[in-house]
């Protein structure tokens, strides 16, 4: 079996976890963010839990060459079924990467009874709320120590977490992002395989109802998915909006997993206190721009994985349309 190929069919559940339940929290879990909306994961149920797979074919050959956006949106999946699991009453024991024969099996998760949290319902909630709206925040600041909490809620899923408050830091990344803007509007691969990702109607991708409608010719105010239908203006990235960056030690899948993971994390504690996440992966798929970022922002000490976007969204904006899921059964393995 090559590295890209899912594994072999195995057990389904017993009575050990009722089927329903484990369904039910795949359910819950495949309500993650994931690059593109592109949903790469797959399950396999087991009777006291279930397994998390890479699903190579859904990877993005063009933006995401080595699978890194790939593992870490299955990590933000594996910390949603955890966060769910807890929030139903039962306790999850997880194993990363428990066989090396087998490079797709991210996770082992194993469940127990447990009593539910106090915040259980808030959490089933946040996870059900959970989104990517880009348009742009309020000019209203995020208050450093707000940021700093929401870093510190992803580093306790053992991922480097960096809250970036510097002025010249700030307007380092900024130009960046707008560099790397550039270079993906001139290479035609890149627009071809954002444009095969747009409105597909198969449960996955990006609706052009949830994209910003911002026909600037400046290419620093493109959105990625070129122009959409949510009446919008301005950048990705303002001068108000606050930044923190998912970093780790190596760039390698076991630090992109815990990277998904801790965006999760980062990303529902934010739900929770009305604040919202937009991650900006540009700036770390164009090897120019992530090389400057490395170096130019981190002195070269880390591996930049993804950049966040924090801030607080218009009161009484509407709400977005929801971005499509794809139905259970097409994610679990046989």
């Amino acid at each position: 079996m090559t590295s890209h190929q899912l594994p072999p069919s195995g057990p389904v559940t017993s009575p050990g976890v009722p089927e329903s339940v484990v369904r039910r929290l795949v359910l819950l879990a495949c309500h993650a963010p994931s690059v593109y909306n592109t949903q790469p994961w797959a399950w396999r149920l087991r009777p006291d839990g279930m397994d998390l797979y890479a699903d190579h074919q859904r990877r993005l050959p063009v933006a995401d060459p080595t699978g890194r956006e790939l593992v870490l949106s299955c990590g933000a999946a594996l910390h949603h079924v955890q966060v769910a699991a807890r929030a139903l009453g039962w306790e999850p024991t997880v194993r990363r990467f428990p066989d090396r024969s087998a490079p797709t099996l991210l996770a082992e998760v194993r469940l127990v009874p447990a009593v539910p949290p106090r915040s259980a319902a808030d959490d089933i909630r946040a996870v059900h709320e959970r989104s990517t709206d880009r348009r742009r925040f309020t000019s209203w600041p995020v208050p450093d120590e707000r940021l700093e909490r929401l870093a510190a809620e992803a580093r306790e899923w053992d991922t480097d977490a960096v809250a970036v408050t510097d002025v010249i830091d700030r307007f380092r990344i900024d130009l960046l992002v707008g560099r790397a803007h550039q270079l993906q509007a001139r290479d035609p691969d890149v627009l071809a395989e954002q444009e095969q990702w747009l409105d597909r109607r198969r449960g996955d991708g990006v609706p052009t109802a949830t994209v910003p409608d911002r026909p600037a010719p400046d290419p620093s105010h493109r959105s990625r998915f070129g122009v959409g239908s949510l009446e919008d203006t301005g950048r990705d990235l303002e001068g108000t909006d606050a930044m923190i960056v998912l970093c780790a030690e190596e760039d390698a899948p076991r630090a992109w997993l815990r990277a998904g993971e801790g965006l999760s994390a980062l990303w529902l504690h934010a739900v929770h206190h009305g604040l919202s996440v937009v991650p900006l992966s540009q700036v770390v798929e164009v090897a120019e721009t992530r090389a400057a970022l490395r170096h130019e922002v981190f002195g070269g000490l880390v591996e930049p994985l993804l950049l966040l976007r924090v801030g607080w969204q218009a009161i009484g904006r509407r709400h977005l349309v929801a971005t499509p899921r794809r139905p259970l059964d097409q994610v679990l393995l046989p």
